[in-house]
């Protein structure tokens, strides 16, 4: 009996009795689940590589960041200024600079 049943099924019979349309309803049923599946799949993984190249985009960028961070320390040291300036034609004053007061007058 077990053997008729598993026999009827590869053969195709559900498909094709009484009850056919049932069965019809069912699979038609099974693969539009199994479509929207797939593209639920598909979209994720998408979403998942995306992700992953803004993460490497956002690690370049730190990176980047910490670079020109790094060179802009380094040019506003005093030091650099000056051998920047010398460049230039600038020199440091060799006279301290002095302070002006000024006096407001009183009527």
């Amino acid at each position: 009996m077990m053997r008729k049943g598993i026999l009827d099924i590869l053969k195709g019979k559900f498909l094709v009795s009484g009850d056919a349309p049932k069965n019809w309803l069912f699979i038609i049923f099974v693969s539009f689940l199994a479509t929207i599946m797939i593209g639920s799949s598909h979209s994720a993984d998408g979403k998942v590589h995306k992700i992953a190249a803004l993460n490497e985009e956002v690690r370049e960028l730190r990176s980047e960041f910490v670079d020109v961070r790094s060179d802009v320390q380094r040019l506003k040291l005093e030091s650099t200024i000056l051998e920047t300036m010398e460049l230039r034609g600038l020199f440091p004053s060799e006279t301290p600079p002095q302070k002006i007061k000024v006096k407001t007058l009183k009527k």
